[in-house]
C-alpha cells in the first residue's frame, strides 16, 4: 500500500484533480465568506496545497509537474482579457498618457523597492533578479526570470504571493482612502496585483475587470521592457 500510495503522489494527474479539486473547494469558502478579500480563491487554494505538499512531502517540481497543463493555460486566458478591455478602448483613448505614468510608476517601485530591500539583506544575485521580475503576471515574470537568469521556481512562488497580497492589502487601503470608482480601483488593483488582482476586479464589475486588465498589461509591458534595460546600464544586478 505505502509502495502504491507513493506511485500516485508522483503521478502528474494527481496534482493536476488536486488543483482543481482545491480550487472548488475554494471558491464555496469565498462565497461562504462573502467574498471577502481574505477568502480569495487564489490565496486559500495556495495556502491548502502548501500545507498538503507538505504534510506528503512531495516537491513542487513534481507537483508543477502535474499542473503544468493548468499553467498552459495562463497565456489564453491573459490574452481573452482583451474583450472588456476593447469594450473600455474609447475611455483608454482620452486617458492613456495618465494610464500609462501609473503603470510606469506603479512598476518602478514595484522593482525598485523590492531589489532595494532585498539587496539590504544580503540576497544573492538569483534571487534579485527573481524579485525583481515578481511584480507582473505569471506568463511575463517567468519569462523575464528566464532571460535574466533568475530562478522560476522562486519567481513562480513569489508572484502568487505578490499577487495574493496585492488584492487583500490594495482593497484595503481603497476602501480606507474612500476610492470607489471602479475605473481606478480596477487600473490600482491590476498594476499592483496582476492576475490576482484583475479577477478581483472581475467581481466588481466588467468596468473595473478592464481596466485591471489593463494595468496588468502595461506594468508587464513596461517592466519587460525596462528591467532588462536597468540591469545592464546601471549593472545593479
Amino acid at each position: 500500500m505505502a509502495s502504491l500510495f507513493d506511485h500516485l503522489l508522483h503521478l502528474p494527474l494527481t496534482w493536476l484533480l488536486a488543483t482543481l479539486a482545491v480550487y472548488k473547494f475554494s471558491l464555496m469558502v469565498q462565497r461562504r465568506a462573502n467574498y471577502s478579500a481574505l477568502a480569495h480563491p487564489v490565496v486559500v487554494s495556495a495556502a491548502i496545497l502548501v500545507v498538503v505538499l507538505l504534510v506528503v512531502g512531495v516537491d513542487y517540481e513534481v507537483y508543477f509537474n502535474g499542473s503544468r497543463f493548468i499553467h498552459l493555460m495562463l497565456g489564453p486566458a491573459t490574452v481573452a482579457l482583451a474583450v472588456p478591455l476593447y469594450k473600455q478602448m474609447r475611455v483608454f483613448r482620452q486617458r492613456w498618457l495618465r494610464l500609462l505614468g501609473g503603470a510606469v510608476l506603479g512598476s518602478a517601485a514595484a522593482v525598485g523597492i523590492a531589489v532595494l530591500l532585498a539587496s539590504q539583506l544580503g540576497a544573492s544575485r538569483e534571487i534579485l533578479l527573481s524579485m525583481a521580475a515578481k511584480s507582473v503576471t505569471m506568463p511575463i515574470a517567468l519569462g523575464l526570470t528566464e532571460t535574466l537568469g533568475g530562478l522560476p521556481s522562486l519567481t513562480s512562488a513569489l508572484v502568487v504571493l505578490t499577487g495574493s497580497a496585492g488584492a487583500i492589502l490594495t482593497q484595503a487601503v481603497l476602501v480606507r482612502l474612500r476610492i470607489i470608482d471602479p475605473q481606478v480601483t480596477g487600473f490600482t488593483l491590476g498594476v499592483v496585483a496582476h492576475g490576482t488582482g484583475t479577477a478581483r476586479a472581475m467581481q466588481y464589475s466588467l468596468e473595473a475587470g478592464a481596466f485591471a486588465s489593463l494595468g496588468m498589461g502595461l506594468a508587464g509591458l513596461v517592466t519587460a521592457i525596462l528591467l532588462p534595460l536597468a540591469v545592464e546600464v546601471f549593472g545593479f544586478l
